[in-house]
């Protein structure tokens, strides 16, 4: 029976540069998604539960999409940059359509409220923040922040996009 290649070690050594890392084969960067189940003032004394999916998508590396799951055939997207999120788990940020902040609810541990704002109304969410910034964590251990960029097209992909057949001409 031949011998599993994977099954021990060869004992050959492979040399090494001093102080350089292993080169690891490339991985494309895939998507980052939690479901966590946040709460929703419904009144003055009355709080509901939203099922709500964050997703990050690599190809769109500065923004979040947030999707409130409300029990009808339509959901609710809400899509904000991953910068106020990570900003929203610190301290008061955003404004206008979207705000986030930090707070400790004595039942809940610590939490980060979500303030959104549209035509139709307004709501008021509450999450876990350890959940939120373990999702985001993920995020950032898929692109780095600062390695956005990367991520796009590039300027020769969108002039291609924006002028097409007409640079050839």
């Amino acid at each position: 029976m031949p011998r599993d290649p994977l099954s021990t070690s060869t004992g050959a050594t492979h040399p090494a540069t001093p102080g350089a890392r292993p080169q690891l084969p490339f991985r494309p960067a895939l998507p980052v998604e939690e479901v966590l189940t946040l709460r929703i003032a419904l009144g003055r004394d009355k709080v509901g539960t939203v099922p709500t999916r964050f997703r990050y998508e690599p190809q769109r590396p500065y923004e979040v999409l947030v999707t409130f799951h409300l029990g009808r055939p339509d959901e609710v997207d809400w899509v904000f940059s991953r910068e106020l999120l990570r900003d929203g788990l610190r301290g008061l940020t955003g404004h206008g359509d979207v705000r986030l902040w930090p707070a400790h609810c004595p039942c809940h541990g610590a939490t980060l409220h979500l303030a959104l704002e549209s035509p139709y109304g307004s709501a008021l969410l509450e999450a876990s923040a350890p959940r939120v910034r373990d999702w985001l964590e993920r995020t950032y251990a898929e692109i780095p922040e600062g390695s956005e960029p990367d991520c796009g097209p590039t300027d020769a992909q969108l002039s291609e996009l924006l002028f097409g057949d007409l640079q050839a001409e």
